[in-house]
């Protein structure tokens, strides 16, 4: 049960931080429409770099991941929360639109055929992944 506060003013301050938690978390799955082709692109340029994903395909690796940022563009939040439950704790403070995709990666990815392996820690998939996040959709 959450704690409970005889102060109206701390009450208030908590629901304009959830609010505003809650709006850019809006914001950021919104603006991943604008950025699937580009987005996708540099993700999997950077799984490949790193030698986090190795493929056969990398045309395939592209597809998907453009597949997985258009199911993202479009999910409602029981579905993003359901797809990232298993990895809120990877990082103190995650992003949504990386730690969804992580959640691909690491549970969906893996089972497609042109996908030979997946190495690295969740952590390091999530920073691979966070990084190109970062340079397409937060400003």
């Amino acid at each position: 049960m959450g704690k409970l506060f005889s102060n109206n003013g701390e009450s208030r301050l908590l629901s304009r931080i959830e609010s505003s938690k809650e709006y850019e978390r809006r914001r950021a799955i919104k603006a991943v429409g604008d950025a699937i082709e580009p987005l996708s692109k540099s993700i999997a340029n950077r799984l490949v770099e790193k030698e986090l994903v190795e493929t056969n395909n990398k045309n395939a690796l592209e597809e998907q991941l453009n597949y997985c940022l258009e199911k993202l563009s479009r999910a409602d939040d029981f579905d993003v929360d359901f797809q990232i439950a298993p990895f809120r704790t990877i990082v103190s403070s995650p992003h949504v639109v990386s730690l969804y995709v992580t959640a691909f990666v690491i549970e969906q990815l893996i089972k497609h055929k042109d996908i030979v392996d997946i190495y690295g820690s969740d952590e390091e998939i999530y920073n691979a992944i966070h990084r190109q996040v970062e340079k397409h959709l937060i400003t």
